[in-house]
């Protein structure tokens, strides 16, 4: 399918210039020929000069005729060329899949999920941006990425939902820890511990001052990191760690942390979400890949955490005695 960027008077006076002739132009351009001439006097009144002389076996171009014609092939090749360039951005666009996610995914569940889609994929060209859960949101908005992955308190205008679930705040310790052998724990329990926190954007510190602040509870952290995944590796002795379960997973699967939830509501009200732009269409290989995450989140639900808690605080008990 041809495609031009021309004006309409452009267009049509190249296509006069090309057959020499108003009656073959307007059989190529699918109008009338009276409408041809309409447009060849507007461009000509436009440039103040004659652009085609009128001879009785066609149309000859004049001076300033010729001059224009040449230009017009210039333009007329940068404009195949920049077609050519915007089909192959679509063709390239297609292969992508861009990300965005909140540090705590980026450390093991992400690029276990990205690896497994590669090897299905392998034409695929991935793109994975870990952010700030604001700037998740404003990347989904501005275009610069396909989907987010972050922990929400509260929707975000624009956006879609494409998977919700609820993402509960864990303490997570050393399968030692006194608190690895209950089955829940609460907030007044956890802060006579040394407490490893996120920074005050992290959506699981966020809840846990809440909670501190509803019961009337006061904690300084030993440690204290914008980078919440660097303090799972610091746990040792009687440490605790705030996290979600999918930025623990790696670790409490091995067998080397537990996770263990809280019974206070505050920290129950975060949702993990999935997230895209509204009203755009997203390609094949990104429905894909949603699915894709989709189904590896479903993989670590919280029916998970007793039994491996379990199994590691036995090992630990057995290593002890």
């Amino acid at each position: 399918m041809q495609f031009s960027l021309f004006s309409l008077p452009l267009r049509y006076f190249f296509e006069v210039a090309r057959t020499g002739s108003v009656n073959q132009a307007a059989q190529r351009l699918h109008v009338a020929a009276s409408a041809v001439s309409r447009q060849l006097a507007k461009l000509e009144d436009s440039v103040g000069v004659p652009l085609f002389e009128r001879q009785p076996r066609g149309m000859a171009l004049t001076a300033a005729g010729a001059r224009l014609l040449a230009h017009v092939n210039a333009q007329e090749a940068q404009s195949h060329g920049l077609v050519q360039q915007l089909q192959d951005l679509a063709t390239q666009q297609a292969q992508q899949v861009r990300v965005a996610c909140t540090e705590g995914f980026a450390v093991g569940f992400l690029p276990r999920v990205m690896s497994a889609f590669r090897a299905q994929h392998p034409s695929v060209q991935m793109q994975l941006q870990v952010v700030v859960p604001q700037e998740a949101s404003a990347l989904l908005l501005r275009g610069e990425v396909d989907l987010a992955l972050k922990y929400s308190l509260a929707p975000d205008k624009g956006l879609q939902v494409l998977h919700s679930a609820v993402a509960p705040v864990y303490a997570v310790v050393v399968p030692g820890h006194p608190l690895a052998r209950q089955r829940s724990v609460r907030v007044a329990d956890v802060v006579a511990y040394p407490l490893l926190m996120g920074g005050a954007s992290i959506t699981g510190r966020q809840l846990f001052d809440l909670s501190c602040t509803v019961q009337g509870l006061r904690y300084a952290p030993a440690v204290e990191s914008n980078f919440s995944s660097a303090l799972l590796p610091l746990l040792e002795g009687l440490d605790v760690v705030l996290a979600g379960y999918l930025t623990a997973a790696h670790w409490v699967e091995d067998g080397r942390l537990v996770a263990v939830p809280f019974e206070e509501a505050q920290l129950q009200q975060r949702r993990l979400q999935v997230l895209a732009p509204e009203g755009r269409e997203p390609s094949a290989l990104v429905r894909a890949f949603t699915e894709t995450l989709v189904a590896a989140i479903g993989e670590y639900g919280t029916r998970k955490v007793g039994r491996r808690k379990k199994a590691a605080v036995a090992k630990a008990t057995a290593k002890a005695g």
